[in-house]
């Protein structure tokens, strides 16, 4: 007998059961879809922006010509004379302002497969497009510690097995100013709170490379942190960040800068003076002074509900997902049939659900 043709179920309690228990059974099997969205479907998008960093990166390769050189007069040397190149004649780097989200780097680890286009900035935006390099800190290829940071379990596993890597590994980045090749020394795990303590240049004169993501897998409890040093031999030439520059009193313009995770605007500063004494340079370079690397921070420490924005679209596409599964139940009862309803409310029921938990994702603490 068609479904929709038999004898209707007396409303006693037992209905009632069944009715709480069929709520039950739909509501586990959605949050088993969201679990799989979470570690598959936010992969996707995440997937189509790397597509489109790569292409931008090279295109950014391709058309960067412009270098710059820096001689600098040693305070040993008889004055009017050049110095031998020693650390303290190592050019400094000129500055390109770079958007938050725009591919920086080109990040390789052979060990562990990994191939990313890295972006610049670390906030929830930036990181679903793939790992994101901390702003307050120098450039990969840089003199100083360079942080990078991306997702352990979601948007594409960019550090999913970033705890495998062992001292001696080799971590390779492509930048417009070279190849640079890291040597892995050691790893640690601390808190969320204390990137204070592994963000920051130690040794202004050394260049590092430090790898954050969230441990232990698909929790965000605490940060595994990857601490590697640049193999020169292997390397382009370094270069000092644009922040190491002298400033004087000439054309010092304010910049403020607000940084992941804080509300509270930074004041940076604009400098176009040479680099040092006796210093030139081909080109005519900026300097940005960077942030404290104090006030860091990353998209994985939000909290519930911080997108507010997403709170709307998520009721109106919950309303829309509910209406596909209202139409697709007459539409059946019409025909008659029960699977006429599944084969008309299938596929647009999939992807109704799809945006509505790409809004229900923006409502969670965008850990993992």
């Amino acid at each position: 007998m068609p479904y929709f043709e038999r004898p209707k179920v007396p409303r006693d309690w037992r209905w009632t059961v069944g009715l709480v228990g069929r709520a039950l059974i739909v509501t586990g099997l959605l949050m088993f879809a969201f679990v799989a969205y979470q570690l598959w479907g936010t992969g996707i998008q995440t997937a189509q922006a790397q597509n489109d960093l790569e292409s931008q990166f090279q295109e950014l390769l391709q058309s960067t010509t412009t270098t710059t050189s820096t001689t600098v007069t040693s305070s040993t040397a008889p004055t009017g004379t050049t110095a031998v190149p020693t650390t303290s004649t190592i050019p400094v780097a000129p500055v390109g302002a770079l958007q938050p989200g725009a591919p920086m780097a080109q990040l390789r680890i052979p060990k562990i497969g990994l191939d990313w286009t890295v972006v610049e900035g670390v906030a929830v935006p930036d990181l679903k497009k793939g790992p994101g390099h901390f702003p307050e800190t120098p450039l990969p290829g840089q003199l100083g510690n360079a942080a990078i940071a991306g997702h352990r379990t979601t948007h594409g596993q960019p550090f999913y097995r970033l705890d495998e890597l062992a001292p001696g590994d080799l971590i390779e980045v492509d930048t417009v100013a070279g190849r640079f090749v890291y040597s892995v020394t050691g790893s640690i795990v601390v808190a969320p709170s204390e990137y204070d303590a592994v963000i920051p240049t130690v040794d202004p004169d050394t260049a590092t490379l430090t790898l954050a993501t969230c441990t232990p897998r698909y929790t965000a409890n605490n940060r595994l942190i990857v601490n590697a040093v640049l193999v020169p031999e292997q390397s382009a030439s370094v270069m000092r960040p644009s922040s190491a520059t002298t400033p004087d009193d000439s054309t010092t313009t304010s910049v403020a800068a607000t940084l992941p995770g804080d509300d509270t605007a930074v004041d940076t500063s604009v400098d176009t003076t040479e680099p040092a004494t006796g210093g030139s340079t081909d080109t005519t370079t900026t300097a940005l002074v960077a942030a404290p690397a104090s006030t860091a921070g990353d998209s994985f420490s939000g909290g519930w509900f911080d997108d507010t924005s997403a709170i709307w679209p998520s009721i109106l596409w919950g309303l829309a997902l509910a209406g596909v599964a209202v139409a697709g139940w007459f539409v059946g009862k019409r025909a008659n049939r029960l699977w006429v309803c599944y084969a008309v409310g299938a596929v647009p029921f999939v992807v109704v659900l799809y945006f509505f938990f790409e809004n229900i994702n923006r409502l969670l603490p965008p850990g993992l």
